[in-house]
């Protein structure tokens, strides 16, 4: 064999390994790069968010659907406390939703009203058009337990239609009677509804309330329904057995939303009764709780705020749903 066939022979083999060799880093360094993508997008939230439940994977029927970001916060005695640091940073807390319903608006006297407009124009500073609307105080047994609740929204993302109202069924029912908002995205016609409700003390029983509101999607004639805010019990109570076997589905498992008035062991989170329960037109992306605590060194300051945390849910909605 000549020496230029065998030079030949040998440089076709030596490609051959280098062009091999080269496709097995590139593969060996594309899933490391995934790995590290994945990663990195995990520890981007995790930090955000107290505990994020049960992410879902939106099926073919919703792919065509926008996402909407609500959230829900029992605001502590919303009013006259509230100073303007106070009003900041619960703008800026809320900044990055869609869709805020807020619970304990004061309405003894027109504080109260006037901190969620403070909190409105604090938003609308942030970058975004918002628009609210406050309820009328509600029906309760007496001056003491009154409130008011509201809705905040930015109003490149939805529109309120018609107005948001008390629901008089209920009044003589519930201390607090609901909040009912009729909200409809953006260039779609069909609405979906937010319950907006703060549940009576755990020992006066709020399940004899919340039973009634199974009702909801029939009486809206609509399975696009959202009841969100502060029940004063967990998911796990026996009243929403019938919920769950009609269809509604929890945002939140065993998610402690309250803060206690002492922190013990780096532990200031107390009771899971905040929440969100949709019907099967609403298809859950991620919902947590937005710790804006952080440390116990902050539990003092974090209590002028509020004495809950705010939660949230992602979610699209079925197409043609009613």
């Amino acid at each position: 064999m000549s020496s230029s066939l065998s030079y030949k022979i040998i440089s076709k083999h030596f490609l051959f390994f280098l062009l091999l060799a080269s496709f097995l880093s590139c593969t060996s360094n594309s899933k490391r790069f995934n790995q590290l993508a994945a990663q990195a997008d995990f520890s981007s939230n995790k930090n955000v968010v107290e505990k994020l439940s049960g992410e879902d994977n939106p099926s073919a029927d919703f792919e065509k659907s926008k996402s909407l970001k609500v959230a829900s916060w029992n605001i502590r005695h919303l009013g006259r406390t509230k100073t303007p640091e106070d009003i900041y940073e619960i703008a800026n807390i809320l900044r990055d939703f869609d869709l805020v319903a807020i619970q304990e608006v004061v309405a003894k006297d027109p504080a109260g009203a006037q901190a969620v407009a403070k909190i409105a124009d604090e938003l609308n500073r942030m970058g975004a058009k918002w628009d609210y609307q406050i309820s009328d105080p509600t029906k309760s047994p007496s001056v003491y337990m009154s409130e008011r609740y509201a809705f905040l929204w930015k109003t490149s993302k939805v529109n309120l239609a018609p107005r948001a109202y008390l629901d008089k069924e209920l009044e003589d029912i519930c201390y607090r009677e609901p909040f009912i908002g009729t909200f409809k995205l953006k260039e779609e016609i069909t609405p979906f509804y937010v319950i907006n409700y703060h549940g009576r003390k755990y020992y006066d029983k709020p399940e004899k309330e919340i039973a009634y509101f199974i009702n909801y999607p029939e009486r809206l004639g609509s399975n696009r329904v959202l009841i969100t805010g502060d029940f004063n019990l967990d998911e796990a109570h026996d009243v929403w057995k019938p919920f769950y076997h009609k269809g509604f589905k929890s945002a939140l498992q065993n998610q402690r939303t309250t803060l206690k008035t002492k922190c013990k062991n780096g532990n200031y989170l107390s009771h899971p009764i905040d929440n969100v329960y949709f019907t099967r037109g609403i298809k859950k992306i991620q919902a947590g709780s937005l710790d804006f605590i952080g440390t116990c060194k902050n539990l003092k300051k974090a209590r002028e705020i509020s004495d809950h945390l705010p939660i949230y849910i992602e979610f699209k909605m079925k197409e043609n749903e009613k």
